[in-house]
């Protein structure tokens, strides 16, 4: 077994200093100076091995939804099992809250964003949907419902949703996702 390189424990901190930085300041006020002071580095580490603030963002927000399986979940419970999930993902992962607020203003992180559900969300559109025809636009359906709440949720905070106890929330979005999944307009 060979040892790990520096360059791979550097990268790693670039990032994590980085998916922290973005979360907490935003795409916009974060500074290639202030991640490489928060990964104890020199700044021109950062621009190796990144190239540019755009290109670190993209690196940093690489992750997973961590999507639930469907499959052992009832068709009339999909809806709400995905926005429960979503709930706890949300709550608990600066990095997709920093994707979130990046969206909003800069080009790439919408793209990131847009990546990343159609990716791993349109597959399960695909798997549930009655044609999976419409697959696509149910799985860009149920992301306007996450993503709209997340925002008001999370980002702006506002009180009548930032108030919500999980159960709530479950029973307000629940049968709306529901129907966007498995719905006929």
């Amino acid at each position: 077994m060979t040892a790990p390189r520096r360059s791979d424990s550097t990268r790693a901190a670039i990032l994590t200093a980085a998916r922290e930085r973005f979360a907490a300041d935003g795409f916009e006020r974060a500074t290639i100076r202030a991640i490489a002071a928060d990964a104890n580095i020199d700044p021109s580490l950062v621009m190796r091995y990144y190239g540019n603030k755009e290109k670190l963002f993209a690196a940093a927000a690489e992750f997973d939804l961590r999507l639930p399986d469907l499959d052992g979940v009832p068709p009339d419970r999909h809806g709400a099992a995905l926005v429960e999930h979503f709930l706890d993902r949300w709550a608990g992962d600066d990095k997709l809250l920093a994707l979130l607020r990046a969206g909003v203003t800069y080009e790439a992180a919408a793209e990131r964003m847009r990546e990343i559900f159609a990716a791993q969300l349109g597959p399960i559109a695909a798997r549930v949907a009655p044609d999976p025809a419409t697959a696509a636009t149910r799985a860009g359906l149920v992301a306007t419902q996450i993503l709209g709440f997340a925002l008001c949720r999370f980002v702006l905070k506002l009180p009548p949703v930032a108030d919500l106890d999980r159960d709530a929330a479950v029973a307000w979005l629940g049968p709306t996702v529901q129907r966007y999944l498995h719905g006929s307009i």
